[in-house]
């Protein structure tokens, strides 16, 4: 069973599919920045006047702990994106297959510069050179800003953008592969007139009373 013909053309849907779905990133980044926890910490004065940073307790756990929920949001997003974009039967295929892709590329990055730019808005950035320590006062409690990557390498961040996308493909392509048609019911449909070997049917003889 195929859809009915498309109202736009193929390339018309992927760019619709990918701008859709980087889009989503916006929405994505803020709600990791709405429920990343932030870092406790203290800015500390030594005996010898130098300043020094420490996380309070089990603070430090939050920076894996935001970053894996950054990779959780995104993998969501997409799983669910990919769900979508699979139910438009008459664009099925590998168009609409490298414009899922992208589109979960692009909304990792979109995600990841908007979440970076609330959390630093709404937590601010450490200054341990201004921080008011004395040596009356020689503790200061600071609040660090969740991060985004689990790191700054280049190899890690591109993990990061590189993952949605992949998770995106494996699971479009599981969708493909459960279809029984080979068209995956797009349109234009497509029919194979194949030749068949004739079915052989046994004939018992009956014998004339």
């Amino acid at each position: 069973m195929t859809g009915d013909a498309p109202k736009i053309s193929r390339a018309a849907a992927a760019i619709r599919v990918g701008a859709g779905i980087a889009l989503a990133g916006v929405p994505a980044g803020a709600l990791w920045a709405w429920l990343a926890p932030p870092i406790g910490g203290v800015v500390a004065l030594t005996k010898s006047g130098n300043r020094v940073t420490a996380y309070l307790g089990n603070e430090s756990d939050n920076f894996f702990l935001g970053e894996f929920l950054f990779v959780g949001i995104l993998t969501v997003l997409t799983v669910v994106a990919s769900v979508l974009v699979w139910q438009w039967r008459a664009h099925r295929g590998p168009v609409l297959l490298a414009a899922l892709t992208g589109g979960a590329a692009l909304a990792a990055g979109v995600a990841a510069g908007v979440g970076a730019v609330l959390v630093r808005w709404r937590y601010g950035v450490i200054d341990i050179a201004a921080a008011p320590v004395t040596p009356e006062h020689r503790i200061h409690y600071v609040t660090e800003a969740p991060a985004v990557f689990f790191g700054h390498g280049p190899l890690q961040i591109a993990a990061t953008i590189l993952l949605p996308a992949a998770v995106g493909a494996l699971v479009y392509t599981l969708f493909a592969l459960s279809t029984p048609r080979d068209d995956l019911g797009a349109w234009p449909p497509v029919e194979y007139a194949g030749v068949y070997p004739p079915i052989p049917v046994s004939v018992t003889p009956t014998q004339a009373p």
